[in-house]
């Protein structure tokens, strides 16, 4: 799975614009934790390149990048988890989850709806 990463404050305005031609999707991980290395997992095995046409993928190593993660939440008025998966339209947070919840059938019946 090629993950577009998350390292500057301003890939989140460049990811915005992306967003309002396309859906694109925010996975929040922590290298620390077995859970986000589980979802993390469940998301990459089932996933397919052919699944980039219909959302595009950006990866945050939310420990590197602490900074980002607090922007993340800000910016989409959500409350900061981990994991987390975010899926952004036109600039707005249209759906979340964390934890045990993020899954790849989750993610992709959000983006077909």
């Amino acid at each position: 799975m090629k993950w577009n990463e998350l390292t500057q404050p301003e890939h989140l305005v460049a990811l915005d614009e992306v967003s309002k031609n396309e859906k694109v999707f925010i996975f929040k991980h922590s290298t620390r934790c077995s859970i986000s290395t589980a979802a993390l997992n469940r998301i990459e095995r089932k996933w397919s390149e052919s699944d980039t046409s219909l959302v595009k993928p950006y990866f945050l190593d939310l420990l590197a990048f602490r900074k980002i993660s607090n922007e993340i939440a800000d910016r989409y008025n959500i409350e900061h988890e981990s994991p987390q998966l975010l899926v952004i339209e036109n600039g707005k947070c249209t759906f979340v989850d964390a934890h045990f919840d993020i899954s790849y059938d989750a993610l992709m019946q959000n983006i077909s709806a």
